[in-house]
Parts: C-alpha cells; sequence; structure tokens
C-alpha cells in the first residue's frame, strides 16, 4: 500500500479516538512499545493506543543483510519471558504462518533477522490499538497529557516513550553524506552497484562486519577493495558465554541501578563486547572468505584490515573520499585510506525526544539521560500515578541490557505493574549473588 493511503486511513482511523481518554499510550512503535502494546492487548482495564510516526512498519530495514541473525535466543521476544501464554509469542507467529514443524526441522542456530522483523511487523498488524503516520510535535500536561501529533490530539493519564535509536555518525562526516557515503542503516537503500569501487567500512561490531561479509561476497558484480577499519584491537567476538548472559537478567538490571554512575559507566565500558561483539558464525565466515579469496580464487588485494585505528578525518569529494586514521597503538602516527565508498558502522544512540519540550523543566536528570525510577518512570514533580514511561534510553543507568532485546518483555511488565499499582513476582534469581554481602547477614561462610 502506499504511504499516502497508508497516511490516510491512519487519520481516518484516529477521529473517532480523541475523545478517549487512554490509560496509556505510547510515541513510537519499535520492538520496545510493540512488546509493551502486545502485552496490553486484550485487557480492558487498560486502555491504551501506540503512535508511530512512519506510514507504516518497519525495524533496521536498511541493512537487513542476506544471511544476518539474531544474536539473542529466540525466547526473547516481544512476550514469553513475561508471559508465555501470550498470543503474540514469536512461536505464536510461527504457528499462525503455518510453518512451526519447518522452523523447528530447520535447526537454525539463531534466527534469521529478516524473520524477527517479519515477526514484528506480523504482530503490529494484528493490533488495532496501533497507529501508523501520527507523528508526535508535543506532550504537555494540566493533569492529564496532552498528546499533540500532526492530525489531532489525544488525551493520557500516563504515556510510554519508545521512538528507539538513532544513527550515529562522527562530527567529520557533517555535510559529506549522500550517495558514496552514509551510515550502515542506509546500507541497503544507498549503496547501489558497488562493483569496481573501493569500500571502507568504520566500525568493528556486528554491522560492520555484515557489511564486509556482504560486500566480499558479490560474485557476479565484485568490489575492488575492502578496507576494514576499526577502533578495537582486533575484530572481537561476541561474550555469549552462560555466566556473560547474567547481565542480561532482571536481577542484574537491579542491581545495576543501585551502583554509583562512575561504576557503572565503568562496567558498561568493560564489558561492552557482551552486548556489541560479532557473532562467531560471522567471524568464522568472514575468516573464511578471506582464506578463499587470498589463497584460493586470487583476490589477494580484496580485503585490508586495520584494527586499532580511530578515524579522525575525512576530506575529499563524493567518490573521492581520504580518510585520516590515527593508530591507537603508536602515538602521534597517522595513516590515510583512499575509497570511493565510505560506510559508517558506529552505532547509535537514543533518539531526540524534542516533543517533551514543554515538559523539560519538570523532568529530573541524570547527565544526557532523564533519570528513571524502578518502574522506568521519569521522576518528576507530577503526580505519581501519571507516569512519563522510557523504554531504550537509560543505558546509563540500566547498563548494556537497556537497548538489548533480552529484558524487552519484563521491563513492559514491570511498566503494566506500575498501571495496574501491583507488584508482579519475578522469576528466580542469578546463580551469582552481586551485592556486597554484609558480615552481620546472618549467613555462615567456610
Amino acid at each position: 500500500m502506499a504511504a499516502p493511503e497508508t497516511n490516510r486511513l491512519a487519520v481516518a482511523a484516529g477521529r473517532n479516538r480523541e475523545q478517549i481518554r487512554y490509560r496509556c499510550v505510547g510515541i513510537g512503535i519499535g520492538p520496545a512499545n510493540l512488546s509493551l502494546a502486545s502485552l496490553l492487548h486484550g485487557r480492558p482495564d487498560i486502555s491504551n493506543l501506540f503512535l508511530e510516526r512512519e506510514p507504516e512498519f518497519g525495524w533496521h530495514d536498511g541493512q537487513l543483510f542476506h544471511g544476518a541473525t539474531l544474536q539473542v535466543s529466540l525466547l526473547k521476544d516481544l512476550v514469553t519471558l513475561a508471559d508465555p501464554t501470550n498470543e503474540f509469542s514469536f512461536l505464536a507467529y510461527l504457528h499462525d504462518q503455518g510453518r512451526i514443524y519447518h522452523f523447528a526441522n530447520a535447526q537454525f542456530d539463531a534466527i534469521p533477522r529478516q524473520e524477527y522483523r517479519n515477526y514484528l511487523e506480523w504482530a503490529s498488524r494484528r493490533n488495532k490499538n496501533l497507529l501508523f503516520g501520527e507523528r508526535v510535535r508535543s506532550v504537555e500536561f494540566d493533569g492529564l497529557f496532552r498528546i499533540r501529533t500532526d492530525h489531532r490530539m489525544f488525551t493520557a493519564e500516563n504515556i510510554a516513550v519508545g521512538i528507539g535509536q538513532r544513527a550515529w555518525l562522527p562530527a567529520c562526516t557533517t555535510g559529506k553524506l549522500g550517495e558514496t557515503q552514509f551510515h550502515v542503516s542506509d546500507f541497503l537503500t544507498t549503496a547501489g552497484d558497488l562493483s569496481g569501487k573501493r569500500v571502507a567500512v568504520v566500525g568493528g561490531g556486528q554491522s560492520g562486519a555484515e557489511a564486509v561479509l556482504d560486500l566480499i561476497s558479490r560474485v557476479e558484480r565484485p568490489v575492488a577493495n575492502v578496507t576494514w577499519l576499526s577502533r578495537r584491537p582486533n575484530y572481537l567476538p561476541l561474550d555469549d558465554s552462560p555466566f556473560t548472559n547474567d547481565f542480561y537478567m532482571p536481577c542484574h538490571s537491579d542491581y545495576f541501578a543501585g551502583l554509583d554512575p562512575a561504576t557503572r559507566a565503568e562496567f558498561n565500558r568493560r564489558q561492552v563486547l557482551s552486548s556489541d561483539g560479532i557473532s562467531m558464525s560471522t567471524l568464522r565466515q568472514l575468516y573464511q572468505q578471506f582464506y578463499l579469496h587470498r589463497f584460493v580464487y586470487g583476490h589477494e588485494g580484496l580485503v585490508s584490515l586495520y584494527p586499532n585505528r580511530e578515524v579522525v578525518d575525512v576530506a575529499g569529494r563524493p567518490g573521492e573520499w581520504e580518510l585520516t586514521c590515527r593508530h591507537n597503538a603508536h602515538a602521534g602516527t597517522l595513516e590515510r585510506v583512499r575509497a570511493d565508498v565510505v560506510v559508517w558502522a558506529t552505532g547509535y544512540r537514543p533518539a531526540r525526544m524534542d516533543f517533551l519540550t514543554p515538559l523539560e523543566g519538570r523532568l529530573e536528570r541524570e547527565n544526557d539521560e532523564y533519570r528513571i525510577d524502578r518502574s522506568f518512570a521519569v521522576r518528576w514533580d507530577g503526580p505519581r500515578d501519571r507516569n512519563i514511561f522510557l523504554q531504550n534510553a537509560t543505558r546509563q543507568q540500566r547498563g548494556l541490557a537497556d537497548p538489548n532485546l533480552s529484558l524487552l518483555a519484563w521491563r513492559c511488565r514491570r511498566i503494566i505493574d506500575r498501571l495496574r499499582e501491583v507488584d508482579s513476582d519475578d522469576q528466580l534469581p542469578s546463580f551469582l549473588e552481586w551485592s556486597a554481602q554484609r558480615p552481620d547477614d546472618g549467613q555462615e561462610r567456610t
């Protein structure tokens, strides 16, 4: 369906909802708020509506590389870890599509990312409380939240902000982006025909690795050369070991929130590979391809690998770029890389929430984040039963798990508990004792 028609239907669908006083209105429909919407679906006690500025659902559509897989368990879907019987689970999706046996027989080591994206879209289509083509312009408060969009105003007792992450680019790219220099999130829509081109990929995480793998796998129209630059000392694997995964349990999220800011920041720095490393399967494919190209196919100059480099400047003009790099192990050493196309796989940062500007003076801050409580509600001077829940935007306070898919359902359940004014029972805590034990805690140790 064309976007203008989608917008027209969205406008029509919203007309009958303007007079409703909702218990909760969500702003943004990515995995975070889609999880909340799915867990709230069919609950008459919590009227809800979710708004999205885009005309239709999308999730990393510009970088769904062929063969890319998810880095988390299929159990970490929208709902299962909070409500295993929920009709919006990944298994329910497979069953609804008639292919649950085929999926089981396929024995995937990890969910294909395109499949997960299709699952999310399936969940969005089944929920009538989602409105697309509704860009939120401002949120005001007069005892109730007034959410103004391009088309109308909605009223809510609580709001849940889940607008996701935006592509992050270094300052040296300002004014230089286009068809030959772009963020990896736009790769599939912008890259076009790269045959015979020299391509530089900047970033040593999973996205950068997938871009490199895609580029060197082009057989019919191969690139001339791929240069892969990373600030990290090597192309490092995701730490997906069992005890490390305890960092992505609810009990650790709560423990982390109680630490002082400096300790939290150091933890995020040291453990970043538990969320931002490269999957072992991807590393294995890359190394095998490097081997084949160099020793079997005779493409010796196809790949250039430059770890431990920081790109400090980019100069030139479209199609003729020169990147200046600083070697982190050799102080004062600068290197230059020439490329026809530059792909920035430099990660994401929380998207701006300008629509909260009317409330800015009433909301507490912790550095560059809004300060939240244990229910993921922003601390502010408003009534306790009027909440601004914040999803996927408090990594400094909640750790590496906050922007990760692992705790989606649990976080949303805690938000729902606040709306219902109850406390659900948590699952059993980690095997690991995170908190310091005092001598008078009554436990004998040998």
